[in-house]
């Protein structure tokens, strides 16, 4: 089985897990006393401990190798799943959260995996064949969460021993499903480090993670420190619309707990659609650089149409416009980000970006929180979209950049 078609199964697998749990994320914490603002910390609190492991994974892939990372990170996963299961108060949710938080640091061991298995020109159509699986994730795990919330009400009967699992159910499936892509992964999924190590280009020790992670301040003019900005923006600003977007829907137009999955199942099928089929055609005319921003201009009228939607049609396709601006600016980003970077260090820098996402995980949530309870149920939406509009800025030029390391590339160097 190759290299590339594991990663896509496992990160699908993942996906599905980690979608189960989210979409009845808010519902539970509800059921359990929790503010909208208080939410949103619970939300957080997931990005916290991911901004702080993400460096730690990616340094440790580099050295130790991508597979036992990634081993360790699902086995977290389903001890966070199993503490969501049995969570019967705010603080459960929060360790459950923080558990899980630390094993999802891994995304950036994921991307550099893909990258040591693919060659350059094909690392934005790899990656938007990783993101299409980890969004047919986000299509099937809201579904099954759904189903297993209904059939949890229900007794199973053993012989003589019956037992209700109720609202257990979400999360005890997706420990479940957890360990067996664990055993896939261990299974088939072969270690890739030694891609790098084959190399001409001669060996360095990887860089220390607070100095990755400082020279996106320090020098913030580089195309890295650009391309790490924006993804980390991009992705702050798409999760703060997403911490408060179930909230929002269930006040505008009555979503519940049972009916939430139908809602993320048609955006992720749409993600699936645009990165399985699109993206690739799509980089092909225009190159990442170019792609990239059409992708930031969608991303930003789909933020502010949401909040304007007052009927079912309109709110569907002002969706739509977010996993079609995500497909199209995340991919390429971190394709484009992948050429700068030496391959011996890639999994420091794909974990720097991934703690910077982080960083911004955990600040715009709050501040959709805050907005959503104390400015009104749209603010949060517009301010999401005035952050994300900015990141244009940040890539100008990016073509001449993305030129040059094409070309760099062609020559070896």
């Amino acid at each position: 089985m190759g290299k590339l078609l594991v990663l896509i199964v496992t990160a699908m697998l993942d996906m599905v897990g980690v979608l189960i749990v989210i979409p009845l994320l808010p519902f539970y914490a509800t059921k359990l006393g929790a503010s909208p603002l208080m939410y949103t910390v619970l939300v957080s609190a997931f990005s916290v401990a991911a901004l702080l492991s993400a460096p730690v994974w990616g340094r440790f892939s580099d050295r130790y190798g991508r597979r036992p990372a990634l081993l360790v990170a699902l086995f977290s996963s389903a001890i966070a799943y199993v503490i969501f299961a049995y969570a019967g108060s705010i603080w459960m949710l929060f360790l459950s959260r923080i558990v899980q938080g630390a094993g999802g640091g891994t995304v950036g061991v994921i991307q550099a995996y893909v990258s040591d298995a693919t060659e350059p020109k094909n690392r934005a159509r790899s990656l938007g064949w990783l993101s299409a699986a980890t969004n047919l994730g986000v299509t099937i795990g809201p579904l099954l969460g759904s189903w297993a919330l209904s059939a949890g009400r229900h007794p199973i009967a053993i012989g003589s021993w019956s037992v209700t699992l109720a609202e257990k159910a979400p999360g005890l499936l997706a420990a479940a499903l957890c360990l067996l892509n664990m055993l896939f992964a261990y299974i088939y999924l072969r270690e890739s480090r030694v891609v790098v190590e084959s190399t001409t280009e001669r060996p360095r020790v990887p860089g220390r993670s607070w100095t990755a992670v400082m020279s996106v301040i320090t020098n913030p003019r580089t195309p890295a420190s650009r391309l790490i900005w924006i993804y980390a923006i991009g992705i702050g600003a798409f999760m703060g619309m997403n911490a408060i977007l179930a909230l929002y829907l269930a006040r505008s137009f009555g979503v519940t707990a049972e009916n939430i999955g139908y809602f993320f199942a048609y955006v992720g099928s749409i993600s699936v659609l645009t990165r399985a089929v699109f993206l690739g055609p799509a980089v092909d005319r225009w190159g990442e650089a170019r792609l990239s921003r059409i992708g930031i201009v969608m991303l930003t009228a789909g933020l502010v149409l949401i909040p304007l939607a007052h009927n079912i049609p309109f709110l569907a396709a002002a969706v739509a416009l977010i996993p079609l601006g995500t497909a199209f600016t995340f991919p390429c980003v971190t394709a484009l980000l992948s050429r700068v970077i030496s391959q011996h260090e890639r999994g420091l820098y794909m974990g720097t970006q991934q703690t910077w996402g982080g960083i911004s995980r955990v600040i715009f949530p709050l501040i959709a929180g805050w907005a959503f309870q104390s400015i009104g149920i749209s603010a949060p939406f517009w301010i999401c979209a005035a952050f994300v509009a900015a990141t244009l800025l940040l890539g100008r030029g990016m073509e001449h950049f993305a030129r040059d390391a094409e070309l760099q590339a062609a020559g070896g160097g």
